[in-house]
């Protein structure tokens, strides 16, 4: 109530003067996200408080998922299977790849039911829709900062030192949160008009996690498959994570990697018309 009571004071403080064009409504869409900028914040800082405050658990869980994922890993490929990787110790090859992929992994989860569970606003006062599933991004944003300091613990223990590559990782972190932002308004707006979804979602992250380069170096993939293997938009995000985090003889396939960015802009592009044409019936089918 609220969060709803902040809505309508912002429409009603707000002197908005209406001017009605042809084709312009996606414009004034833009400008009206631009415009909600602090229901964003508001949205986005409710989202941390929940995560975070009054759990068994807490700030303790965004550092224990991905470091068990990692041990698990490690045991798996590096142990068990014994794959190879280089002068590299296997826990910071397999947690270098835990960073995007966690960031991602958490996103879409998150994103995917986060229109259902803030239905009472969208159909009571009006704002872009599309705010709701970008303030997944935030919380993930802050697990992947968590996620760092334990990357930075697991160098020292192991006495290893990042090169100068690693001032090109926020390069790579955009590519992630283009990728997070694309899938999440796609799923998000699926999961409104087709509520079984939400039980597709647990199975596509779990999946994802065994096709994308977590556990292993994707040059274990046969060359001739390399590029076949990057339409996986993760593999070029994972690969440019290690190769600015690890240095040394971690390589970096331009190709491939432009191949994952292409895919990377077309998830985007295709979330965002897809969250357009679904929004207009969400006050309908919610």
């Amino acid at each position: 109530m609220l969060l709803i009571s902040k809505l309508i004071n912002m429409q009603n403080q707000s002197n908005y003067e209406l001017v009605i064009r042809a084709n312009k409504s996606n414009l004034h869409y833009w400008n009206d996200i631009w415009s909600y900028r602090e229901l964003f914040f508001f949205l986005a800082w409710k989202d941390i408080l929940v995560r975070y405050k009054q759990t068994v658990i807490g700030i303790s869980w965004s550092v224990l998922r991905p470091f068990l994922t990692m041990v698990i890993l490690t045991i798996v490929f590096g142990k068990i299977a014994g794959l190879p990787s280089g002068n590299i110790p296997y826990p910071i090859l397999v947690f270098s790849a835990m960073l995007p992929w966690q960031y991602f992994s958490s996103s879409f989860s998150e994103a995917s039911n986060s229109l259902i569970t803030n239905s009472n606003l969208l159909t009571k006062v009006y704002f872009p829709r599309l705010i709701i599933p970008t303030t997944s991004i935030v919380v993930s944003l802050i697990d992947f900062i968590i996620s760092l300091f334990i990357m930075g613990i697991l160098m020292l223990y192991y006495n290893f030192t990042p090169g100068w590559r690693i001032i090109i990782l926020p390069i790579f972190l955009i590519q992630a949160t283009i990728l997070s932002l694309g899938t999440s308004y796609f799923i998000s707006a699926l999961n409104v008009k087709y509520r079984d979804f939400r039980y597709i979602v647990p199975f596509i992250v779990q999946f994802g996690l065994y096709i994308s380069p977590v556990g292993f170096r994707s040059e274990v993939i046969p060359e001739k498959w390399q590029y076949l293997y990057s339409l996986n938009p993760m593999v070029g995000i994972i690969d440019g994570f290690r190769w600015a985090i690890i240095g040394g003889d971690s390589k970096l396939n331009i190709i491939a990697f432009l191949l994952s960015s292409l895919v990377t802009c077309v998830f985007f592009v295709f979330g965002i018309k897809t969250f357009r044409k679904i929004e207009r019936k969400f006050a309908d089918v919610v």
